[in-house]
């Protein structure tokens, strides 16, 4: 009896255990291949640097005073552009076999890319630190303080990662990770620049001032700079929030059906 119970299979991972290790997985691929991190750290350092000296002058007479304005742009416009990557990674592991050795592993079957998508919360950090402490350096002030900043963080990360579910359902739809960025791209440059992340939209023509009005990444960037600020009210959080859910309500069951269907 004793010799059985040595030999006993080790009971499966339960599904928190499952996803955790995967997101482990994918910051170890960080480790061992660090320049694929070119994009979380090259794109927050080149927007805020680019537009403050590049239209600071001209949209607000001061690069100081335009930057005031900016940072929580670039914030949620850096966090967002890094999402597009959780389905670049997602379809790259599909086209390559990866995930056809997790068929026969007694898991839980979401595991891998609920996984990833935990895992991916270290890129969306990375980048919001990188924003944040440039801005400082270059002379940003938060009336909010240090809370203030957390908490615009945070609700910038939240939307990421329910963004993210979007990227995965095409990454399991696309069939090369080439098509899954260039989309990806494709819908994020008008959803982040046809919105207050760079100019005021009372400034735009009454038809593209609709639009940005509209545009949920607006009301991000709105509420993210009210709560650097320290004016933010309960009802611009929590409109961010309830977009966050309703973004997940819809691509994470969408997700987790086309996945189950690939094994």
């Amino acid at each position: 009896m004793t010799a059985l119970a040595a030999h006993a299979p080790a009971r499966p991972a339960g599904p928190l255990a499952a996803s955790l290790t995967f997101a482990w997985r994918s910051l170890l691929k960080i480790k061992h291949v660090p320049e694929q991190l070119g994009d979380v750290i090259g794109i927050p350092i080149l927007f805020t640097l680019l537009f403050t000296y590049l239209f600071g002058g001209a949209v607000s007479g001061s690069t100081h005073q335009y930057l005031q304005y900016l940072l929580p742009g670039t914030l949620a416009l850096a966090v967002v552009f890094v999402t597009v990557y959780s389905g670049v990674t997602l379809n790259r592991d599909l086209t390559t076999g990866t995930f056809d050795r997790y068929r026969s592993m007694p898991i839980w079957r979401p595991a891998p890319v609920v996984g990833a998508l935990i895992g991916d919360l270290g890129r969306y950090l990375l980048a919001a630190g990188l924003v944040v402490g440039l801005g400082f350096a270059m002379g940003y002030r938060a009336r909010g303080g240090a809370l203030g900043v957390l908490a615009a963080v945070a609700l910038v990360m939240l939307f990421a990662s329910a963004l993210s579910w979007v990227w995965t359902t095409l990454g399991l739809v696309l069939r090369t990770p080439t098509a899954v960025m260039n989309l990806g791209f494709v819908v994020l440059f008008p959803l982040t620049f046809v919105s207050n992340v760079f100019v005021a939209p009372r400034t735009m023509p009454t038809w593209l001032r609709d639009v940005a009005d509209a545009n949920p990444i607006s009301h991000l960037v709105t509420t993210a700079r009210a709560l650097m600020n320290g004016a933010a009210t309960s009802h611009q959080i929590l409109g961010v929030i309830a977009t966050s859910a309703a973004i997940m309500i819809v691509f994470a069951p969408l997700t987790t059906l086309l996945y189950q269907r690939r094994q």
